[in-house]
């Protein structure tokens, strides 16, 4: 994007996304010291973890920067509950003490009847929000060359593995959506602990990919990528999970939400991005959080558009789920979710062929499906409430079944390592071990 400022009412196009330039609306310009910023706490906990964990195993006299690559690069280590020591540890340690505390206050503008009410939106709409976070939000966003630069060096994006990558990323969203004790601090909830499970996660990724960094500054550019995992790029994980299916997947789909629905689900996310260590200011209100959702859509998917690195990922993440039961979906299916999902544009320069145009028409249909059950079933309250007790049950037990039984427990699996990042992958590598999302489009 242009470093001038935008005229108010300018018609902007990002991809075949097109919107009204408002007040509210950031340049490129003024989002970039996000990148530079970052959740600082976390990290400052993670090293204290690191000290009081039981499964410790670093000598005394190793220096600090020696105890990080050691703990995050360990083959086969057997990883502490992060969160475990954090809620035992905290009341004796000052760092931890100041993210518990941090996590375990609720804000004044939290209304835990307004947050339940959030978390049964995606229920009401389980079958095209999975459809649009898979291949919208997900797909997508891999459209923004600066960010895949930090998913491409975990190697977790590889054919083998992405698809068990894209697993525990839903069932954490089945974590925090399954009800609202689940959400609150100082409960039992296992929305709120694998929250700080991935926020810990997130940091230990930071750590290590910046220690990398200083050893080889060719292995990651700082300066044109900012730090990884930085303020912006939590802001965007939150805003893939909640604006852009509000206002760009199931729109696609035939289904806007209602107003008291909108801005349900946004407080749902805000209070989900503060106690993730995300900036949450900016889902405040609607014409907010749907301004960041543009801006980023301008700054980060349009320019400079997706990268090699891009195209690499998304081809892996759709090698991966095709042909997977129940519905083995064929590739030509897949790739017509994506082109309707995220339009002509940005799917050819994701490298998505383009589908045969039959598996376009099943994709209409499957639209005009969701659109006329969802709309009828949110008319008829027992319809509703029955089907999102039902679905909770269903969708988690698919996602337990897939997995082998075993919750995701976000621990650091896939380590950044000098020599270590993502490559394009075969059809044949890895078909089984992980589940495809598109499932629940079966069975919902």
């Amino acid at each position: 994007m242009s470093s001038r400022r935008l005229e108010n009412g300018t018609r902007v196009q990002a991809w075949d996304y097109e919107f009204d330039w408002t007040p509210e609306h950031l340049t490129s310009e003024q989002l970039r010291p996000m990148i530079f910023s970052y959740d600082e706490l976390a990290t400052r906990c993670l090293d204290r973890l690191d000290d009081l964990s039981p499964l410790h195993l670093r000598s005394k006299t190793q220096s600090k920067s020696k105890v990080a690559a050691s703990n995050d690069t360990a083959p086969g280590k057997q990883h502490p509950d992060l969160y475990e020591v954090l809620r035992e540890r905290a009341p004796d340690d000052e760092t931890l003490r100041q993210l518990w505390d941090q996590v375990t206050t609720v804000p004044d503008w939290v209304d835990w009847a307004q947050l339940e009410r959030g978390q049964k939106v995606f229920y009401r709409y389980a079958g095209p929000s999975i459809v649009g976070l898979t291949f919208q939000s997900l797909l997508g966003g891999l459209g923004s060359a600066r960010v895949v630069e930090t998913l491409a060096r975990t190697g977790g994006f590889g054919v083998s593995v992405v698809r068990r990558r894209l697993l525990s990323t839903f069932q954490h969203l089945l974590d925090v959506t399954h009800d609202i004790d689940s959400i609150k601090p100082g409960s039992s909830g296992r929305g709120f602990a694998s929250s700080i499970r991935v926020r810990l996660l997130h940091a230990s990724v930071r750590r290590r990919i910046l220690a990398l960094a200083r050893s080889r500054p060719d292995y990651f550019d700082l300066s044109q990528h900012g730090v990884p995992i930085n303020d912006l790029d939590s802001l965007g994980t939150v805003l893939t999970f909640s604006a852009t299916l509000i206002w760009i997947a199931l729109p696609r789909q035939g289904i806007r939400l209602r107003l008291d629905e909108v801005t349900d689900y946004l407080a749902l996310w805000r209070y989900l991005a503060y106690i993730l260590g995300a900036p949450s200011s900016h889902l405040c209100t609607p014409s907010q959080a749907r301004a960041m959702m543009e801006s980023l859509l301008l700054s980060e998917l349009a320019h400079p558009g997706p990268s090699t690195t891009s195209r690499t990922l998304a081809r892996n993440m759709l090698t991966a789920l095709a042909g997977q039961p129940p519905g083995y979906l064929s590739p030509s299916l897949l790739h017509a979710e994506a082109h309707w999902l995220n339009g002509h544009a940005l799917a050819d320069a994701l490298g998505v062929p383009r589908p045969a145009w039959h598996h376009t028409v099943l994709v209409a249909v499957q639209c005009a499906y969701f659109a006329v059950v969802c709309r009828a079933r949110r008319s008829v309250r027992a319809w509703d409430e029955a089907s999102i007790r039902r679905l909770r049950r269903l969708l988690e037990g698919i996602v337990l079944k897939e997995i082998g039984g075993e919750r995701a427990t976000h621990t650091f699996h896939y380590v950044p390592r000098l020599g270590k990042g993502t490559t394009g992958g075969t059809s044949g590598e890895g078909r089984r071990d992980v589940v495809t999302a598109q499932r629940s489009l079966w069975f919902w």
